[in-house]
């Protein structure tokens, strides 16, 4: 019984670890763009943007708030303009470095 329990133990370790690799400012940064996207106010959205420095095309396309993209979260909140907006930042035309390895997504859930 005490294997099945340490096994169960040692299962669940990198569970935590990866739980605890976001930073607390990061964290709340997310936090705050997600919460200024579903505000439907573009001024409070873009300066919530620019204080932490992000490019509205990269919130755009790489933050995830509770499960869903962040423009598709706005619209399901009726934060319309701020939905549009984002939008409008992923149809520019961009040069992309092909070889890049970080396509990955941040995910925060509130």
């Amino acid at each position: 019984m005490s294997a099945v329990i340490a096994t169960c133990g040692l299962l669940m370790a990198p569970a935590t670890v990866s739980a605890d690799a976001m930073s607390s400012y990061m964290e709340t940064a997310l936090i705050d763009v997600c919460r200024a996207a579903e505000s439907n106010n573009l001024i409070r959205f873009n300066k919530t943007v620019k204080e932490y420095r992000l490019k509205t095309q990269t919130v755009a396309l790489k933050v995830v708030c509770n499960g869903e993209n962040i423009p598709d979260f706005a619209a399901t909140h009726g934060a319309y303009r701020t939905a549009e907006r984002l939008n409008e930042s992923i149809e520019d035309v961009s040069i992309e470095d092909v070889a890049l390895q970080s396509q990955q997504k941040i995910h925060v859930n509130y």
